[in-house]
């Protein structure tokens, strides 16, 4: 079985010559231990398809399964916890409590999160991550990569099943992109979870299994060929 799949999901607003589709109808199958980056322009349906798999957004029609469990008939009280246990979020603001330190805002999650890492878990995350050095710290005290690192960290604090991270490396310069996108790559395969990247970059996609282009609401698989993008007969 599949960590996540979606089946005919669509999202649409309006109605009559107003209706927009903002997603149409879509498949998607994703397993456990994959990097898959979606690409695409803005305004292309990127966001709206990673707000759906994250139960932020509820379909118009269709299925989005997580371990079996079918988002699109739950209550938002089944969502919320589904999505606790599940699904770890990293956004292009790294969304840290600016007046919390890095040890502070993690702790919170402990009682948010119910305590689902150990001590020893923990001091490992902190290792993997590199942020055992910046626990005292605060988010205006770290480099954007820092943050970026530390964010990773409050998503992966439930043990998630999925990682949906939304443009993570918008704000960051080319060698700090590259740091974050190694970093997920790693997780991904250590911790066998499914990350799926939005992202506008494709100097990132050499580190991702799969590739998807969004255009207008449509999601379709990349061929790579010699380090390069094939859409629809273009190379990028």
């Amino acid at each position: 079985m599949a960590v996540l799949e979606l089946h005919g999901v669509k999202k649409s607003y309006g109605s009559g010559h107003k209706k927009v589709d903002a997603l149409k109808e879509t498949h998607f199958l994703a397993d456990r231990g994959e990097l898959i980056a979606i690409i695409g322009p803005s305004g292309s349906g990127k966001s709206t398809f990673l707000s759906i798999v994250g139960g932020l957004l509820s379909p118009t029609s269709g299925d989005v399964m997580i371990n079996g469990n079918n988002l699109t008939v739950s209550n938002e009280k089944e969502r919320s916890k589904i999505r606790l246990k599940e699904i770890g979020f990293v956004l292009q603001a790294s969304n840290l409590v600016p007046f919390l330190s890095v040890s502070n805002q993690l702790k919170l999650l402990d009682k948010v999160k119910n305590g689902n890492l150990s001590k020893a878990e923990r001091d490992q995350l902190y290792e993997d991550l590199d942020i055992a050095g910046l626990l005292k710290k605060y988010p205006s005290d770290l480099s954007g990569g820092q943050r970026q690192r530390v964010a990773i960290a409050k998503a992966l604090y439930s043990n998630p099943s999925i990682i949906l991270a939304d443009e993570p490396t918008a704000s960051l310069d080319s060698d700090r992109a590259y740091e974050v996108m190694s970093l997920f790559k790693k997780i991904t395969k250590q911790k066998k979870t499914t990350t799926i990247v939005v992202t506008h970059d494709i100097r990132l996609i050499d580190y991702c299994d799969r590739v998807f282009n969004m255009t207008d609401g449509v999601l379709l698989a990349v061929e790579r060929e010699d380090k390069r993008i094939q859409i629809a007969g273009k190379s990028h």
